[in-house]
Parts: structure tokens; C-alpha cells; sequence
């Protein structure tokens, strides 16, 4: 049995941290048997915030991550990590020091900058109420104002998915394929959206299925669970983007974040098609 071995990993940010927590985490997971005791430090902006960081950095040595604009606050915690043997690094560094020798311009000190509420802001927000809307085959009608339409079976990640692709500005409407019940003739007619169609193995889609009901203490004998009529489905959920020349994509042994990858990268194919005609 493999020991695994953990490392303290300190995330300071002077805005949400998001950017820090995700270069964390894509870095750590390139480690086997190795894992990360995060410590996020969010909307650090003061000194006085910075010395409680400071304080636990401390208590816990490891290796500190951060993005503070201000060179103050910076040089006090470098400083700091200095003193307390733990390695560290401004992430955002490297791509100003890149953007600055490119641009031949300095960057202004602006904080969380890249959360203002801009117009890709409020997008992003318009998109997301309109997914939540347009969740689980609701309000069907207006299906040509999505820019994305995801279709498949129960259990597909259809909805994640959706909410995920709603986070990047696209509004996207989702419709399960029930056994025996026809599409909307809204999906049938529609032009604007990309159309988009998960698949996924009988044998995933099964195990998933299965779960599910577990989670519900619901009876799993129905064929809502047996890999034949799950196989029956499927192959339906295929014959029927074949039908209408959708692209489909296997979600089988895909993250939704690569899902979401390949649906942009068809989206955008799909937009210069549209505006050409």
C-alpha cells in the first residue's frame, strides 16, 4: 500500500483566489501519492490582514502561492516566508513581466481587475439565469435563443455541463431523451443554437444510475437500471443526432471541464458557419 505523503499549501490572493486555487491544484495533481493541505487567504488587502496570514504561514510552513498587486504587501510576505523556510511565489508574475516586455507598458495596481462588473460580467450572469432556466427540457419554446443545446439521456451530465458552459457567457438549455417520448419540435426546427448531443457507455450510465437511487433509498429493478434498455437508449440517443447531423461527444471518461473544452471548440466552428450564411 502506498503511503501518501501531505505538504502545506498556502493561497494568498488580494481577490477571490480562484486563479491560485486552480494553478494549485493543476500543479498538485501532476504529484502521485502526494496531497496538498490547502490554507486559502482570500481578499488579503491590508497589512493587518496579511499579518493573520503571516501568522498561520507560520504555525504552518509549506509553500506559499500568491497574488498581491501591491509591492508592499508583497515584499512584507516574502519577507516573511523567508524567515519561515517556506518556499514562495507571485504567480502572476512571470505573465506581467511577459505582458510588460510585449507591451512595452506598466499594469496598473487594480485588485480582483478581472471580476469588475463589465459588460462579460453581466453576460456571464444573463447566461446563467437562462441555463437555470432552460434546465432538465424547461421552457422548451424559446430553444433558438440558446447558443448551446445539450441533449442526451438521464444521467449524462447534461445539467453540470450546461452550468459549466453558462460560466463561460453561452446559454445553454438542456433536454433529457425519455424512451417512447418524441423531441420538442422547438429542438427539431431550431437554427441559431449549436445542438449537441452526450453519450456515455450503458455500463457508466448504469453504475451512475444505480447510485443515484441509492442516494434516493428508491428501488433499482426497474429499467431505468437495466443495461439492455440503458443500451437501447443510448444507441436511440445516437440514430437520433445521426438523424439531424449532430455532432455527439462521449462523456464516458471525460471531466466536465473537458466536456466543456470540446463543446467550445464546436461552438466556435459552429458561430463562424452561422455568421457566414
Amino acid at each position: 500500500m502506498t503511503t501518501r505523503s501531505y505538504f502545506h499549501l498556502h493561497l494568498v490572493s488580494d481577490s477571490t483566489g480562484e486563479t491560485l486555487i486552480n494553478v494549485g491544484r493543476a500543479a498538485a495533481a501532476q504529484y502521485e501519492g502526494v496531497s496538498a493541505i490547502e490554507h486559502v487567504y482570500p481578499l488579503v488587502r491590508t497589512g493587518t490582514q496579511l499579518a493573520r496570514v503571516i501568522s498561520e504561514i507560520r504555525a504552518a510552513p509549506g509553500l506559499v502561492l500568491y497574488t498581491l498587486i501591491g509591492h508592499e504587501l508583497s515584499e512584507q510576505l516574502e519577507s516573511a516566508c523567508r524567515e519561515a523556510n517556506s518556499p514562495t511565489l507571485n504567480v502572476l508574475e512571470p505573465v506581467h513581466s511577459l505582458l510588460r516586455s510585449y507591451l512595452g507598458a506598466s499594469s496598473t495596481e487594480r485588485p480582483g481587475a478581472q471580476h469588475m462588473l463589465n459588460a462579460e460580467y453581466f453576460k456571464r450572469i444573463d447566461a446563467m439565469n437562462f441555463t437555470l432556466a432552460h434546465d432538465d427540457g424547461n421552457l422548451p419554446i424559446d430553444i433558438d435563443e440558446a447558443d448551446v443545446v445539450l441533449i442526451g439521456v438521464s444521467r449524462t451530465s447534461k445539467t453540470p455541463t450546461s452550468i459549466y458552459l453558462a460560466n463561460r457567457g453561452l446559454k445553454t438549455a438542456n433536454i433529457p431523451l425519455v424512451p417512447s417520448m418524441p423531441i420538442p419540435p422547438a429542438l427539431e426546427n431550431a437554427r441559431k443554437p449549436l445542438i449537441v448531443g452526450l453519450i456515455a457507455s450503458p455500463e457508466r450510465i448504469v453504475q451512475i444510475r444505480q447510485n443515484r437511487l441509492l442516494s434516493l433509498k428508491a428501488d433499482d429493478s426497474s429499467m431505468y437500471v437495466d443495461r439492455d434498455s440503458v443500451a437501447s437508449e443510448v444507441a436511440a440517443s445516437r440514430r437520433l443526432c445521426a438523424k439531424y447531423n449532430w455532432p455527439t461527444i462521449d462523456v464516458t471518461r471525460r471531466s466536465i471541464e473537458e466536456t466543456a473544452a470540446a463543446i467550445l471548440d464546436l461552438y466556435r466552428e459552429h458561430r463562424l458557419k452561422f455568421i457566414s450564411t
